[in-house]
This record gives structure tokens, C-alpha cells and sequence, in this order.
């Protein structure tokens, strides 16, 4: 029944929003009056459903719960096997170097939080990025990502140059996660 009777009512609920619209912006009410307010209200009133009514049309259906619960069961198997046995590349060597460089009781601390390569620093526009709560308020999972392709973009050139930059990435991270925002990362000369 709603598939039949739904979208000629959308269109006459539309319509009749449109026609409102332009007779609401070539006639305003005046203010004076309880009827002037109330016309004004009720616009207002039509123009948020609208608005309402078109977020929801443009975020689509909802996915179903088997759906989600499928994926939700997918994504914790692949999670929980063990990483492909692949030697480590270059760059992850570099990253394990800067690890081993820190002081003891900072690998102590990124014992416990993964610090993760990945190639999407393009999309975040940065060379690494912290993910989680701090050290103070562990509310959500720690997560260090060190971005390899923003990284080898800007100093891949010069050897030296990537390894001092990942080192200071590495630092710049752990510095978020024990607590500093940015101003004060940058403060410490990270």
C-alpha cells in the first residue's frame, strides 16, 4: 500500500511546499498580528520537515540488521587472525627503529598500542595520527597510524631526511597519546 500511495503523496506534499514557499516570499506576513506569527511558524515549521525529509532521502535505506550483524561478525574474524607472514618493507623498519629509539618507558607504553602503517595519509593530508583516548582517559581503544605514502611523498628523496621525519611522526603520536593536543605537540618541538 505504501509503495502505491507514497509517491503521489510525496510529490503533492512537495508541491504543495513549493507553492507555500513562493507565496510565504512574495506575500510575507506581517508581524502584527497572531496570523502573521502563526504563518511564520508554520513555515518554519514546513521548511525544517523538508529539510529533514531530504537528509533522510539523501542518506538512503537503512542497512538491516542481518546485514550489519554479517558484517560486524566478518570483520571481527578477519580481525582476529594472525597478520599474512610478509617481511617487514623499508619504511616498517624505519618505524620499528624509531620505536627502539624511544626512551624505555615509552616502548613500554606503545607495548600496549598498535602502531599501524598505512597508505591513506593523502586522504587525512598528515604524516601520522593518533586514535583513541589518552593515557588519562583510556575511554577509547589507542591506535598510532604512521602514514607511509604522505611520508615517502614529502622526504622519500633523501634517506636521512624520511628517517629523522619518522622518527619525529613516532614522537609527534605518542606525544598526543599521553595527552597533549596539538598547540602543545608542536610547543615541544614535534
Amino acid at each position: 500500500m505504501r509503495e502505491i500511495f507514497g509517491p503521489p503523496l510525496r510529490a503533492a506534499a512537495l508541491s504543495a511546499f513549493i507553492t507555500g514557499l513562493v507565496l510565504l516570499l512574495l506575500n510575507p506576513p506581517s508581524l502584527s498580528g497572531v496570523g502573521g506569527l502563526l504563518t511564520l511558524l508554520v513555515g518554519a515549521v514546513a521548511i525544517m520537515l523538508v529539510a529533514a525529509w531530504a537528509t533522510v532521502a539523501l542518506i538512503g535505506p537503512e542497512m538491516p540488521e542481518p546485514e550489519f550483524r554479517r558484517l560486524v561478525d566478518r570483520s571481527e574474524a578477519l580481525a582476529s587472525l594472525p597478520p599474512p607472514d610478509l617481511p617487514p618493507s623499508e619504511f616498517d623498519e624505519l618505524v620499528m627503529e624509531a620505536m627502539d629509539d624511544l626512551p624505555e618507558p615509552f616502548r613500554e607504553l606503545l607495548e600496549r598500542t598498535p602502531v599501524v602503517v598505512s597508505r591513506r595519509g593523502h586522504e587525512h593530508h598528515a604524516y601520522g595520527h593518533y586514535i583513541g583516548g589518552t593515557v588519562a582517559r583510556d575511554s577509547y581503544p589507542d591506535r598510532i597510524v604512521i602514514y607511509q605514502d604522505t611520508l615517502e611523498r614529502d622526504f622519500g628523496h633523501d634517506p636521512d631526511l624520511l628517517r629523522a621525519q619518522v622518527e619525529r611522526t613516532v614522537r609527534h603520536e605518542l606525544a598526543h597519546h599521553l595527552g597533549w593536543d596539538e598547540r602543545g605537540v608542536r610547543g615541544l618541538g614535534l
